[in-house]
């Protein structure tokens, strides 16, 4: 964003983008930091097994909690708790109820990772 835009004084009010979000597993980016972009999302239920080959993914719990599995074992995160998920480390996010989550990953990363299939959400949509 310029700093001539008329919102670059405006703080990004996470609040008022998770009124605006009601899907699940659809994550929507509120800003972009050189090529990474912070992705809300709500999770609820199971995911897909998959890996992101080429970069780290850290998921940092707003609201809820998230267990991550791993073929050897999971980590489960709370509200005011992240972890970073290594590249090329295959993964499942969990959450038994509604997880308010940001995302933080590159510009253009799948939330299916290499995984691909129905559960790919479309990259790089704003809210």
């Amino acid at each position: 964003m310029q700093s001539d835009s008329p919102d670059f004084f405006r703080p990004i009010r996470l609040k008022e983008k998770f009124d605006r979000l009601a899907e699940t597993w659809q994550p929507r980016v509120v800003a972009e930091m050189n090529d990474y972009q912070f992705k809300i999302v709500r999770l609820e239920g199971d995911f897909v097994w998959h890996t992101h080959p080429e970069t780290d993914e850290t998921f940092f719990v707003l609201d809820g909690e998230l267990r991550i599995d791993f073929r050897a074992g999971s980590v489960t995160i709370g509200a005011d708790e992240m972890f970073v998920v290594p590249k090329g480390t295959e993964h499942k996010p969990f959450a038994e109820r509604e997880v308010k989550l940001l995302l933080i990953e590159p510009r253009g990363v799948a939330n299916t990772g290499d995984a691909g299939g129905e559960r790919t959400a479309q990259n790089d949509l704003w809210i």
